[in-house]
């Protein structure tokens, strides 16, 4: 993760993720706002940059917009998960 913004109306996560070719890309993830994330346990210092984090997430409906939104988030190095319980993220 490179990037965690904790804000009103949307929070949002920046992923860089593998491209396939060897680089990276770099995507959007629009998340919930603050009031929604704390009644969840998700503070302003629950996620820091270089968080390795699984995300499931909603694309863009725009074709190649590097967008999304999270339907759930895993952070193996704790267990701490949000969104959908029983969800499987690989």
């Amino acid at each position: 993760m490179t990037q965690f913004g904790f804000r009103n109306p949307h929070s949002y996560i920046q992923l860089e993720v593998p491209d396939g070719k060897g680089g990276t890309v770099r995507w959007s993830i629009e998340w919930s706002g603050t009031a929604s994330l704390t009644s969840q346990g998700i503070e302003r210092g629950t996620l820091r940059v270089g968080d390795v984090v699984k995300v499931v997430a909603s694309p863009s409906r725009v074709k190649g917009e590097l967008r999304a939104q999270v339907v759930s988030l895993v952070r193996e190095k704790d267990g701490l998960s949000w969104g959908l319980k029983g969800e499987k993220v690989d």
